[in-house]
């Protein structure tokens, strides 16, 4: 199955839950006028979408349908799909990964699946030919280093860790010299899952990034932010919350099967002005894709 049938599968309940809303709009009104606007508002809205960046939409939506003079169904949904891929065009979502080595620190809160994503990630980069090393820095949560370090072992990347309870900014230190010695390409830092109201942990994520850039100031450096994409307006907090304490350069999308909150992706960039660089769209190794907008449009409307 290629990546934009799985992300089609994956969108699914997302796409049945967006397109039913708008095809019972098509059936309630004969014509594009106010009353179907605010109506496909509405929809757009209620898909997790938001407030702010659903108005945007629509506003745009509504100049083209005047100017073109769009009153054709699918017309109208070609037009929709292309202002919300233009919100999600928002940036070139390739890694600068363009030093030797460089670093990808990746956070996010517990349980929006930041090992199984560095782990895929990893997966990619050693398929590109990049030898890459993996820093267990999450040393607070049970089990943690023992799962990335399974991940990490299907990649073929090397990991460097310590027993539980460990300084993780020392981890760091120690994976950082371990990535100069055996001249990888990439580091990968993972971090315990933070809340913006756990003060200790988010102070720990600022003694990470010092020491990140202590010894290694020169050095290509992603911020990856893991966002459970089923967790809906929640999800734009945890952005927001993130955004005070690190400079995210991108965002990594996960668990969006399964959910009909796929949307809040679009509001999600439109407000905080971060490209979405990796999508996953499955449970393997392999399921894991740089996100395309014009795909992830076209899987849910």
């Amino acid at each position: 199955m290629g990546f934009f049938e799985k992300l089609k599968n994956g969108m699914n309940k997302t796409k049945e839950s967006f397109d039913s809303k708008i095809n019972n709009i098509f059936s309630t009104f004969r014509k594009v006028d106010e009353d179907f606007l605010d109506e496909l508002e509405e929809t757009l809205i209620m898909s997790d979408i938001g407030m702010d960046t659903s108005v945007k939409i629509i506003n745009n939506l509504r100049v083209r349908i005047k100017k073109e003079k769009i009153q054709d169904e699918e017309d109208v949904k070609n037009a929709l799909r292309d202002e919300m891929k233009k919100i999600l065009d928002v940036a070139d979502v390739s890694l600068k990964l363009d030093t030797t080595p460089s670093v990808i620190l990746v956070i996010g809160v517990n349980g929006v699946g930041k090992t199984t994503s560095i782990g895929k990630i990893a997966n990619r980069l050693a398929k590109e030919g990049k030898k890459v090393v993996v820093a267990a820095a999450d040393t607070f949560r049970a089990a943690a280093v023992e799962q990335l370090e399974i991940w990490a072992n299907r990649a073929g990347a090397d990991i460097v860790k310590r027993q539980e309870g460990s300084d993780p900014a020392s981890v760091v230190y120690e994976a950082m010299r371990k990535a100069k010695e055996s001249n990888a390409d990439v580091l990968i830092v993972d971090t315990a899952g933070r809340l913006h109201n756990k003060k200790y942990l988010m102070d720990e994520l600022q003694k990470i990034n010092k020491v990140i850039n202590k010894e290694m100031p020169e050095s290509s450096k992603e911020v990856l932010l893991v966002i459970d994409g089923g967790t809906g307006q929640n999800a734009i907090s945890q952005v927001k919350a993130f955004k005070q304490e690190a400079e995210i350069t991108g965002l990594v999308l996960t668990k969006l099967d399964g959910t009909a909150k796929g949307g809040v992706v679009i509001g999600i960039v439109e407000e905080n002005r971060i490209p979405v660089k990796f999508i996953g769209v499955g449970e393997q190794i392999d399921d894991m894709e740089i996100f395309n907008p014009e795909d992830f449009v076209k899987a849910i409307v």
